[in-house]
């Protein structure tokens, strides 16, 4: 029987209207200039290159062992690497919520989310919600954003954690707070190395939300891993669980 439901967040909850690339440049910007302000010495070219290649290792590192970087780990990285001396937590605070300004006005909740969220309640089931993200004060601003502040019980933030999906750690450190088992509960989520993969790993059952997964390692990974099922509307999710359960005949 399930009882409970596990949600990614980016590109499954809400969806980022824009181009990244160029979004992301504009928050360099700000974020080049919000030092500027407080005072660092710094050049703006450089400092952007340099975000830019630790952002690159960063990431390249925690594919591999699955341990998260935050903004502020990279931040500090940079600066260093600039010799920009230490900045206090302050200014290193204010200049990521620069950074992160532009994209968070472009991330949008996916049409039906809340009725979504309404149905699942009133069906009993539970809903946590595991993020991959290396600035946790990022995610929760897109909570509040979305309308999501204490929606979700347990919300695990890799950069709180310290840990990232696929681990199992994750899951069944949502198991453990539910006191379920692995089978009675379902990750919804798109990335199939991350979400689908580190749900099936820890014994769960897994809906992989499609309508933003078109990318080069989910169509790397797509005939070889696969959900229990998949869907591009998030308001099918209802009717796809119960249908799990064994309440419905599966199409």
């Amino acid at each position: 029987m399930i009882t409970g439901v596990i949600f990614d967040l980016g590109s499954t909850l809400i969806h980022f209207e824009g181009d990244w690339q160029a979004v992301f440049e504009e928050g360099l910007h700000a974020l080049a200039h919000q030092l500027e302000a407080d005072g660092l010495a710094v050049e703006p070219q450089a400092m952007r290159a340099e975000f830019r290649r630790q952002v690159e290792a960063s990431q390249a590192l925690r594919q591999q062992d699955n341990i998260e970087r935050t903004s502020t780990w990279v931040l500090r990285q940079v600066l260093d690497a600039l010799g920009a001396g230490a900045p206090d937590d302050g200014m290193l605070d204010r200049a990521l919520r620069s950074l992160f300004t532009a994209s968070e006005a472009r991330w949008a909740p996916m049409p039906g989310l809340h009725d979504v969220l309404a149905a699942l309640r009133a069906q009993g089931y539970r809903q946590g919600l595991i993020s991959n993200a290396s600035d946790e004060a990022n995610v929760r601003r897109l909570l509040e954003q979305a309308g999501l502040t204490g929606a979700f019980q347990p919300e695990l933030i890799s950069a709180a954690v310290g840990i990232r999906k696929p681990d199992v750690r994750l899951f069944q450190q949502v198991l453990a707070a539910w006191g379920a088992p692995p089978d009675s509960v379902v990750m919804v989520g798109d990335t199939l190395g991350e979400d689908i993969l580190g749900a099936q790993r820890a014994g769960l059952r897994t809906i992989w939300f499609t309508a933003d997964a078109d990318t080069p390692a989910n169509r790397a990974l797509a005939p070889s891993l696969r959900a229990d099922a998949a869907t591009d509307d998030l308001r099918q999710l209802p009717e796809m669980i119960r249908a799990l359960d064994g309440s419905l005949p599966q199409a």
